[in-house]
């Protein structure tokens, strides 16, 4: 690709370049599927890659001595312009296994702990989806569209969340003259939280911004509970935040419009033997509906529906105000998140959906609120504590989530049923 030239001119021309080191990067395959109505569903030989943070950025020269991390930021003696971090520094290819991280054909197996010389540390990894070059992201749009997936989160003890998700990072990653590595090295990751890691787009984040883009939750969960949930920002693409635009009046909706059978009322529907039986593995279907049924529409209803066992099980039917619910709509959102809807709501969602976005999966678990806003007290049946990372690692070391069978497309192609 044209972009890739250009980048790549970067590293060998311009001293001022972030540097790509000698340690090579190697991407797990990961087989998805494309589908139409017309013509079924077409392999894609996609493959992932880590998050940049998760890759050795050294000083050049010298490997001992880090340009920085998710825990300790930027290194100020290295990085202090943008200019001077990219000079300064060498980011290198990493080992997926060591960080958690297994695929095999279509499957993406992530792991939230690994055992080292009898040592157990978190890696927590999050990878993203890459096209079939391998050097850009796969950017989704599915507006008027759907998105499957087979998940198995039996091993998901409370406390844990295997997510997939999307965000409106930039398809390049942010490649430019300070980020050559761009998307084949895992830069430019933003979401609605506006978080303010010490790369934006892979270049320092020297005065602390945040890192703001629309972000659709597709699946957040564990084997107890679960949610699916929109968050709409006022912006396209990504947007750098300071100061109050970062904080929860600031640009995205950071709470958004979020759907939990358990929250809901539903306490029978989803976890272990219940309606959505999360002891076996099962299949997800997201459908994003828009209010003329074309792509050219605004997104008017989210759709939530399960396959298991060869059976297509309905969303849970919960009661809003009297009002029976089983998907996201204008209406539910106005009634349970008005911030959302002062984002834009659903229509300002399907904007980001029709632009594009990228698939993101991840595995992580909570040491300030111990995911008791996913599943626990009035959001599912977990206990306040027993999501505490350190009993989690010290009970469940193997914790770990499967996504296999991803597939997207037109509205009931991916899963063969059609409503």
């Amino acid at each position: 690709m044209a972009r890739l030239l250009a980048a790549t001119a970067c590293i060998i021309h311009l001293v001022a370049a972030q540097q790509i080191g000698k340690i090579p990067e190697t991407h797990p395959k990961l087989q998805t599927w494309k589908c139409t109505t017309l013509s079924g569903c077409q392999k894609q030989d996609t493959s992932v890659v880590l998050d940049a943070l998760s890759h050795p950025l050294h000083e050049k020269g010298n490997s001992d001595i880090s340009c920085g991390n998710w825990d300790t930021g930027l290194n100020a003696t290295l990085c202090s312009t943008q200019e001077s971090c990219a000079e300064n520094c060498v980011l290198e290819g990493t080992d997926y296994s060591a960080h958690g991280v297994q695929t095999k054909g279509d499957s993406l197996i992530l792991h939230q702990y690994m055992k080292t010389d009898g040592t157990i540390s978190s890696v927590s990894p999050r990878v993203y989806l890459l096209d079939e070059t391998g050097k850009n992201y796969d950017m989704l749009r599915l507006l008027n569209q759907e998105i499957s997936f087979d998940v198995d989160v039996s091993s998901l003890v409370c406390g844990m969340n295997g997510a997939l998700y999307l965000a409106e990072m930039l398809e390049s990653g942010g490649r430019g003259k300070l980020n050559p590595a761009g998307a084949q090295y895992g830069t430019g990751y933003c979401d609605a939280q506006c978080s303010d890691d010490p790369w934006i787009n892979g270049v320092a984040n020297i005065d602390g911004k945040g890192s703001c883009c629309s972000e659709m939750d597709l699946w957040e969960a564990n084997a107890r509970a679960t949610a699916f949930t929109p968050h709409a920002c006022n912006i396209t693409g990504v947007y750098e935040c300071s100061g109050d635009l970062c904080g929860s009046d600031g640009v995205c909706d950071k709470s958004g419009c979020g759907f939990n059978p358990y929250a809901l009322g539903d306490h029978d529907y989803y976890g272990y033997k219940d309606v959505v039986d999360t002891t076996r593995q099962f299949t997800v279907v997201t459908q994003f509906i828009t209010d003329d049924h074309t792509s050219r529409g605004d997104l008017s209803e989210i759709r939530r529906l399960y396959v298991q066992g060869g059976k297509v099980i309905q969303n849970a039917v919960v009661d809003v105000s009297g009002v029976e619910v089983d998907s996201l709509t204008n209406d539910y959102c106005e009634t349970s998140a008005s911030y959302f809807q002062s984002m834009g709501g659903l229509k300002q969602m399907g904007k980001a959906l029709g632009r594009g976005m990228v698939l993101i999966f991840s595995i992580w678990n909570d040491s300030g609120a111990f995911m008791n806003w996913l599943d626990s007290g009035s959001a599912g049946p977990c206990n306040s504590t027993e999501g505490n990372p350190a009993l989690i690692q010290a009970q469940h070391p193997s914790t770990s989530v499967t996504f296999s069978n991803i597939r997207w497309g037109d509205i009931g192609s991916t899963f063969g049923a059609k409503f």
